[in-house]
This record gives C-alpha cells, structure tokens and sequence, in this order.
C-alpha cells in the first residue's frame, strides 16, 4: 500500500541519470556569464584558489554562523612533516531573537561570543589571522568579501542582504578593539561547504569535492578557472560554491516534486524558493514524512484513521525521529515508542508502514544528492580530461552523520552512477570550523609564496629606463666597434662583410649554397632567374652533424662537410660542374674580403679544434683538395644574418636590417662605407655584421644581469663570453628558466621542495618548451603534461608558477633583444640625417618565429625606444639558404660589372 501510495518517489536509475543531465546544464549556465542571472544554481566563485599542501603553519581563529549552534575555534597548524593540527572550540546558543532580529545586533553577538573565547583561552594580546564560516549564499569578489544574496535555514535578519557581511563582522569587532585590547584580522570569508572541503583536503590531497547534507545542503568542487566567466583570468582552479538548494526552483523539477513536496514549501519560510533543499535536507524530512502520514491517516490508512494533534501539528516529527525509526534492529521498537509519545497507538502494521515511509523519503533525498554529486564528478572527470579518475569527497552535516542507512546508500548509488570514478568519501571531523582557519593558513601562505616568487623575478622586469640605458650602451658599443682606435678591445666586433650591395632583380643562374650555424648542415643548390619570370627555385639537403665531430678537430669537421657535398652532387647529377657557391658560416668572422673569413671564436656549442684564427674558406678549399672528386668556385662566406637580409631585401628593396633571433641572437644592417674605419674607402655602403651577442661582456650590462645568468653563464662552454646572447636567444632561455625553478624548488615553492633528477640536467628545458607553455591556447593540464614529459610531477600550483617563470625570462630576452634592435635603427635614421625613418627589418630564427609573444613584445619595445622610427618586419624564407645564393649572385653581378 506505503509503495503504491508513494510510487512518485522511488527513483530508477534512468531517472537519476536524467537528473544528473539537468544539473550538468545547470551548473554551465551557472558558471557563463550571460546566462548566469537566470540560472538557479549560482555557482558562486569563492575565491579559494589553492587546496592545503601540507606546508601550512601558524595560529589562526576561526568563528562558524550558520547552523543551529554558534562555533568559535582556535586552529594550531603545525609544519612538522606530519600534517597535524589541534582544534580547541567552544560552542554558543543561536537564540531566535538574534537569528530573526536585525544585523547590528547578529554581529555585536558574533563579537561578544569571540570575545569571551579569545579571554577563555588567554588570546587577547595576540594578533590573529581569523577565518569567517558563514553558511549562506554570498557574492564574493574576493576571499575577505561577500555579500549576501538570501537567508536560509530558517535565519532572517534585518537588514543584512545585499552587503558585506566581513565589513558588518569587522566592525562589531572595531567597537571592542580599544576597550578590549583585541586585534582580529578577518581573512577569508568561506562557505561551510568549502570548509569542509578545506579540512578534507588538509588531511587528503585528492579531495577536490565539499558535501553538505544536514539541516541545509551544498556541494562545492575546484572548477578551472577558464570555465569561470564571472572571475577575470584563466589560469589555475577556483573552488565553486553551487548553492545547489535552488536547483529547481525555476520548475526543472517540477516533474519529481510531489503533492506532499508542494504543501511542505507552501507552508515554509520561502515559498518558491530552495526547492532542491526542500526534497533533500535534514531540515524538511521530518515535515515530509509528517504531511505523508497525515494524509494516510485522513484515508484510513494508518491510526484507524484517527488523526492526532501531533499529526497536525508542524514541525513535531524531526528528522531524529525519523533517524531513529529506521534504525537496523531496534528501529521497529523506536517506531512504536515515537509514535505512542505523539498521542498515536499504532498497530504493528503502522509501525511497518511508517517506518517504510521514513526509508522512502530518506532513500528518496540520498538517491537525490547521488544524481548531483554523480554530475559533479563527471565534470571534473571531463575537465581533467581522464577516462578513470581517483577524487576524494569531503562531507559533513547531520544527516549523513547521524542517519542509520543515509551514507550507505549515497556511496552506492554515486558509485552505480559514475562507474569511471573512483571515490573516496571522507567524514569532516573538524566540521567547518577548522575549514575556515584552513582556508585562512592556504591564504597566508600564498601570501608568503608569492612574496618570494615576485622577489625571485623581480630583477627579469626592465623598466621603460632601464631599457633605454640597454638602447643607448648599444650605441656606445656600436660606434667602439666601428672605429680603428677602439675596435681591437670593442665587445660588439662590427665586423665588414664586404657585401656592398642588395639584390636589383638582375640576378640569374644556378648557384650553390652551404649552410653551418648549428646542429644540422644544409647542402642547396638555388636557381634564380631574372626579369619577368622572375623567381627562386631551391632543392636542398639536409645532414646531421654529430657531437663528435662538432667537437673533434677541424679536419675532421671540414671532411665531414666535403663528404656532404659531395652526396649531394652525385644526388642531383651535377658533380662535374664548376659551380659559384656562397658558404652561409654563422660564427663571427673577420673578413678581409667577400671570399675570405677567419673565424673569431667558436659559438653555439662548436668547439672544432685548430679553427679559431683561421680562414674558414681556406680550410673548406684544402678539404675539397684533399677529396680530390670535384672543384667549386666559393665566390663568399656570409653570415646567416646577412642571409637572412639578402632574402628580404630581394622582396623588399627597403630591407637594410636583418635579425636572427633563434638558438643564437645576432644582427646586421648596411652601414655608410665613410662610418666604417678600419675598411679603406667613403663610397657607398658595406653590411656590417655586428656580432651584438658579445655586448656586455665588458661589464657594462652587470647590473640587469641576474644570479640566474651569472649561473647559466659559468656553467656554458664560454664563460664571460656572448653575455647579451645568454640573456636573449633560444639556448639559453631554457636554462635560465631551470636555475630559476630550482631555486624556487629550494625555497619550497615548488614540486612540493623535491629537486628531481631530471630538473638537475643541464639543457632539460628546452626553448621549444617556454614556446608550448606560454602558449596562450595551452591550458594548465596540457602545461602539467609537458612538465610530467620532463620528469616533473607538478600540481595545478606549480604549472601556473613554472608558466610565470617562463613569461618573465622570454619577456625580458624580447625586451633586451628590441632595445639593441632600437639602437640600430636610430643609428640608421642619423645616417640618413631624416626626421622620421622607415625601414623594414628581414628576421629568422625559432624564437621569433615559433615563440607565442617574443615577436610582439620585441616590436612594441622598438617602437617604444625609437619613435622616429617606422619598422616593418619581414620574415625571411631561408635566409641562410637562398640568402648565401643570392649574396653569391650579387657578388657575380658586380664583379662583372667591375670587370666592364
């Protein structure tokens, strides 16, 4: 009969799914920030970012409004590798006039009540951190504010909605500051639902999940920020607090809620309003079960149909009641006794039947709760994006404590609905109380942390003047390494190229090209054509040239390099041609003509013996000699940074700048022949390759040099050498981001203080890793995973430090690169004598070209410090490649033309 009567409240499986769905669509709407205002769920951001990490320490108090008692707690954390903490608490009456009277006197209360807490336990004279747990729906816009949007749980106080309730609390504790002699900062106001998550989460990392299910009840869960429109920024996690009573109070549950769910909210405080709550929480089984009863009775169902004053009576079946007639064995007999106590005499059917309607309401709430928590999980599931996911739930609250069946039955329904979680769920002993305190110690140590770490990047951040000093030290250096005087001891070389002109479209025929400047060697072979038809056309290959090698002696790196051409001869057919060639070699040179380079020093990891002091064409020809298979007229030896001018320079005549900013940094430009001394002769122009990487090497930058670079530098293969280079180009990069997290790992701030093996490898972080993690499109998980690639198990915390740090080190390296970059630029408008230049720079390189903000910020840090300025910049299509070729064709052209 009691399951025919109530068949609308057992709930199948296949309704519990669909009401998981509903809560998933509420919960988006909730979290967007269009369709937030007529959402029920209010997913209310609550600014706790950060879960305990077991490093907290310190005293803090913590007061706790919202349940039927009053809580005032003193909370010790302490650091003792252990994770302990001690909670001393004392508990206060909430008297009806306080909690239906006017706010004034609820918070003079909630004052008075700390203040004879702090004079309990001799707290007076001590300045202590406090954490506020209040248990009812605020708007916060950060963790020490919230205005309160609705009372609930019975609580009506005048005068409280719609302000602050941190500013009403902190100033009921003003008035007894001087009188008293107390001294109370309010740190963080925090939901009760996120306090238990809070004093879970300290004792199991994996809790991400809060439960509530007692007199009123909530859930809350650590969202990703990116999902949260209502809070700026999308890095990292912020806990949610759904306020999930609402769910349905625009009728998405108007099917489930029955005739007894109807009359019960009629008859309540809030008519309309925490319709979820109404079917779920501890507060409203006890009326449910009673209206049910009554009406069985009035159809002669139960009591011989003799309805009592208690039946009529509201609020005289409590949910204790309730528990305790469902009990396992004794719960027949408890049945019998509430019953006779409430005038009714039943008959042991009655007590049958009343009890199965007790199991049917509590069952119904549990399976209720299971749909929405099962949501909850299967969104943090997705967000994480794992097909199995281990999560812990952090629970409190009367019911779920005290009820015989109730946490039975929730885990298993959870676990029957989410197959692919596996959940633990663990019982807040320290309720929520100990949860604000640990809220308020997970805030002072942020506090503390990012304290440290803005110390530890303060000296990456250059300021505008800063900068212009680099901009105006680099003109110094310029004009040191154009001089005859100077130029022996200059820093920056400003080495001639002798390429004296651009290409003019005139340019034809077949040209080979080598390019050396790293890991790998390039063989091309360029064919060019002229006039109308004009065009490129490039075949090339490419060859690896091993450690070994890069390191053995110099007759053996130029064998290697021959034996590469030679393949790639026999690979095209053309070994008998005496063909011109250009020989891109991206290491400074100083040349005495287009065809002659003798190499100045080893850079970027080459360490070739008997090479240095050289002539770089000359150890090519003797190799070619040696192998005696073919012949080539080798017409030039170009830099790859004068290549990548050339290539630009053939599409845009205006191009008299090329950059490189890659594995190395480097730059040229054409200088008037009359500025450049230590070459005879005033006519016309002559690029300059500068060189620029040895700028600083004298000292002059050593006050923006960290003790990162300083680091990275004595641990190179050229210490005291290439300093500018080692603070802006993409082999270095890396390596100053690894110092800097191993000092913040010393510090404690990261990777829970673990130095792991593989962050002491030199060369581990790659600069292609600072391109993928500052990726703009790259969220947090992704970064966890590159740093999991790399050996380093990282929290969400850690991905956002370690995406900060890379931030801090590529932005200064775009920085320092643009106000070099700046120098030349004013260099080239006072040669020109103009106001207002305009000039077009041809770059190539990895970091600007695959870096996600490099190429932006070095262009705005230009156009900052050189305002006259007009650069467009061009990247340049194998600069190195087709640039040799055509420096190659440029030299022919005008040696004819000589020759004329």
């Amino acid at each position: 009969q009691v399951d025919r009567y109530l068949y609308h409240m057992r709930l199948s499986d296949d309704i519990l799914l669909d009401v998981m769905a509903r809560f998933q669509a509420e919960m988006v709407k909730g979290l967007g920030r269009d369709t937030n205002p007529t959402a029920t769920v209010k997913m209310l951001p609550s600014f706790v970012r950060s879960l305990p990490d077991g490093s907290e320490k310190g005293d803090f108090l913590a007061v706790d409004l919202g349940g039927s008692q009053f809580r005032a707690h003193q909370v010790k954390v302490f650091d003792d590798g252990k994770q302990s903490s001690q909670l001393e608490s004392k508990f206060y009456p909430t008297p009806k006039e306080v909690i239906q009277g006017n706010g004034a006197e609820l918070f003079d209360y909630v004052a008075d009540c700390l203040l004879d807490f702090m004079e309990t336990k001799n707290l007076k004279h001590k300045k202590l951190p406090l954490g506020f747990t209040f248990s009812f729906p605020c708007k916060q816009n950060k963790l020490e504010e919230g205005v309160l949007l609705a009372w609930t749980k019975h609580f009506k106080v005048r005068g409280v909605q719609d302000t602050d309730v941190v500013s009403s609390l902190r100033k009921a504790l003003q008035k007894h500051k001087a009188s008293f002699d107390i001294d109370v900062d309010v740190l963080a106001l925090v939901n009760d639902t996120v306090g238990t998550m809070m004093t879970c989460g300290y004792d199991d990392q994996r809790c991400e999940v809060g439960l509530i299910i007692g007199t009123g009840t909530n859930a809350c869960y650590m969202e990703e920020m990116r999902y949260i429109d209502l809070v700026e920024g999308d890095e990292g996690r912020m806990c949610i607090n759904t306020e999930w009573g609402a769910f349905g109070d625009d009728g998405a549950l108007d099917d489930l809620r029955t005739e007894f769910d109807r009359e019960l909210d009629l008859g309540s405080l809030n008519p309309g309003k925490q319709l979820f709550e109404k079917m779920i929480s501890s507060l409203y089984l006890g009326e449910l079960v009673r209206l049910i009863l009554l009406k069985m009775t009035k159809e002669g169902l139960l009591f011989n149909g003799k309805v009592s004053t208690a039946l009529l009576t509201k609020g005289k079946i409590e949910m204790k009641h309730v528990s305790a007639m469902e009990k396992y064995k004794e719960g027949l007999s408890n049945t019998k006794d509430i019953l006779t106590e409430l005038n009714l005499f039943p008959s042991e059917e009655d007590c049958i039947a009343v009890q199965h309607v007790c199991t049917i309401v509590s069952f119904r709430s549990a399976n209720l709760c299971a749909a929405a928590l099962a949501a909850i999980l299967t969104r943090l599931r997705e967000n994480k994006k794992l097909l199995r996911m281990r999560t812990t739930v952090g629970i409190d609250g009367g019911l779920y404590k005290t009820h015989p069946q109730y946490a039975k039955r929730l885990h298993k329904v959870v676990r029957r609905l989410v197959p692919n979680c596996d959940v633990r769920f663990l019982l807040s002993v320290s309720g929520s109380g100990k949860g604000a305190a640990m809220v308020t110690a997970v805030a002072y140590r942020l506090a503390a942390q990012r304290k440290q770490i803005d110390a530890a990047l303060a000296p990456f951040l250059l300021s505008l003047e800063t900068l212009r000093e680099v901009k105006n030290k680099m003109r110094t250096e310029l004009e040191y390494g154009l001089k005859r005087e100077t130029q022996a001891t200059a820093t920056v070389k400003m080495l001639p190229t002798y390429v004296c002109g651009t290409p003019d479209g005139t340019e034809k025929g077949k040209f080979l090209a080598l390019d050396l400047g790293g890991t790998n060697f390039r063989v091309l072979l360029v064919k060019i054509r002229s006039g109308r038809r004009r065009s490129v056309q490039m075949y090339n290959k490419i060859f690896a040239i091993p450690l070994e090698i890069m390191q053995g002696t110099g007759e053996e790196l130029f064998d290697h390099i021959v034996q590469c051409i030679a393949d790639f001869l026999e690979y095209m057919g053309i070994k008998g041609a005496r063909l011109p060639l250009g020989f891109t070699f991206s290491f400074p040179c100083r040349q005495a003509s287009i065809d002659k380079g003798t190499l100045v020093g080893w850079t970027k990891g080459f360490k070739a013996t008997d090479c240095e002091g050289e002539d770089v064409v000359d150890m090519l020809r003797d190799a070619i000699r040696r192998r005696n298979e073919f012949d080539l007229d080798i017409v030039a030896v170009v830099n790859d940074t004068v290549g990548t001018m050339m290539t630009c320079g053939y599409e845009d005549p205006n191009c008299e700048i090329g950059l490189i900013a890659g594995t190395g940094s480097n730059v040229c430009y054409m200088e008037d022949m009359k500025n450049i001394e230590i070459v005879e002769g005033n006519e016309g122009k002559m690029c300059i390759n500068t060189e620029w990487g040895g700028f600083g090497d004298n000292g002059c930058i050593d006050n923006i040099r960290t003790k990162y670079d300083k680091e990275v530098d004595e641990g190179s293969l050229n210490p005291g050498k290439q300093r500018y280079e080692k603070m802006t180009s993409g082999m270095y990069l890396g390596e100053i981001v690894r110092q800097i997290l191993i000092d913040l790992t010393k510090q404690g701030l990261l990777f829970r203080g673990q130095i792991s093996e593989s962050l002491r490898k030199r060369g581990i972080f790659e600069t292609k890793f600072l391109s993928q993690i500052e990726s703009d499109r790259l969220a947090l998980l992704q970064v966890r995973r590159i740093l999991q690639q790399l050996g380093l198990d990282s929290t969400c915390e850690d991905s956002i430090i370690v995406k900060e740090v890379c931030g801090a080190v590529s932005k200064r390296a775009a920085q320092l690169c643009g106000a070099g970059l700046a120098a030349i630029v004013e260099k080239k408008r006072e040669n020109r004598g103009v106001e207002h230049l305009q000039i077009t720079v041809g770059v190539d390189g990895t970091l600007y070209k695959l870096h996600p903000h490099f190429s932006r910020v070095l262009r705005e840090t230009v156009k900052e410090l050189a305002p006259q300025c007009d650069v467009t910049f061009m990247l340049s299509e194998d600069g190195s490649g087709k640039g040799a070729a055509l420096i190659t064709a440029v030299a022919k052209r005008l040696h004819n033309v000589g020759q004329k």
